[in-house]
C-alpha cells in the first residue's frame, strides 16, 4: 500500500507531520524510529503528532503494528542515550561552575537536585518518558550521575513502550481520525507546562523573599 492516504492527513497538520510521513514513505518502521529519535533530541518536533500516525501507517497495513511500536520505541532509547551521553561529557564539575554563576541558584541547590535524583532516578527516568519535554531533558541528569547504563536503557525502553504504545495503538484505532490524538495530548502539555511554571514560579518567589530578608 502506498502513504497516500497519510499524506494527505499530514498536509493539514504542517511540515512536521509531511516530514514524518516522508520518512516513513522511504524507511517504513525505522523512518518511523528516526523521527522519534529527532523528537527526543528537538522537544519542539512533536511526538503526538508522529507516533498517531505511525499508528495510522499500521491500521492501512503499511507497516505492522508491531514495527510501529518497536521501532518508534527504538527510536526514543536512540535519542535518549545520545543525551545521555550529553551529560557524561558536560560532567559534574563543570555543572557546579555553571551553577556559581546563574543568578538565584547556587551549588548547594545543584546538590540537593542530585541528591533527589540519586534517590529517585530510576521512578525520574521511567515515567519521566510519559512527559513532554520532561522525557529529554531527564536523559542529562542520568548521563551526569553516571547511572548504570543497562538500568538506563531498560528503563527507558519500558517508558518509552507504555508511551509510544498509547499513542500508536489509538492511531491505530482512529485511523483517519488520528488527529484527535494530538488533541488530546496537547491539553496534556498544557496541564503539564501551567504545572511547570507554577511550581517555578513558586520557587523563584520563595527564593526573593529569601534573599531579601
Amino acid at each position: 500500500m502506498e502513504f497516500t492516504a497519510i499524506a494527505n492527513e499530514a498536509q493539514e497538520v504542517g511540515g512536521v507531520a509531511g516530514w514524518a510521513v516522508q520518512l516513513m514513505e522511504r524507511l517504513g518502521g525505522i523512518g518511523a524510529g528516526v523521527a522519534i529519535a529527532a523528537e527526543n533530541l528537538f522537544p519542539p518536533i512533536p511526538s503526538e503528532i508522529i507516533l498517531p500516525l505511525a499508528g495510522f501507517a499500521a491500521a492501512r497495513g503499511d507497516i505492522t503494528l508491531v514495527e510501529a511500536i518497536s521501532w518508534t520505541t527504538a527510536g526514543s532509547v536512540v535519542g535518549a542515550v545520545l543525551l545521555y551521553l550529553v551529560g557524561v561529557l558536560f560532567g559534574r564539575d563543570r555543572l557546579y561552575r555553571v551553577a556559581e554563576r546563574v543568578p538565584l541558584f547556587s551549588p548547594d541547590d545543584l546538590a540537593k537536585s542530585e541528591d533527589w535524583f540519586h534517590r529517585h532516578g530510576s521512578k525520574a527516568v521511567l515515567f519521566g518518558r510519559m512527559i513532554p519535554v520532561v522525557r529529554s531533558l531527564v536523559s542529562v541528569p542520568a548521563g551526569l550521575q553516571r547511572m548504570p547504563v543497562l538500568r538506563f536503557v531498560a528503563l527507558t525502553a519500558l517508558g518509552s513502550a507504555m508511551w509510544n504504545s498509547l499513542l500508536v495503538l489509538a492511531g491505530y484505532h482512529l485511523g483517519g481520525q488520528w488527529e484527535a490524538v494530538s488533541g488530546w495530548a496537547s491539553r496534556y502539555q498544557v496541564v503539564v507546562f501551567t504545572a511547570v511554571g507554577v511550581a517555578i514560579a513558586v520557587w523563584l518567589f520563595r527564593r526573593v523573599r529569601a534573599r531579601s530578608t
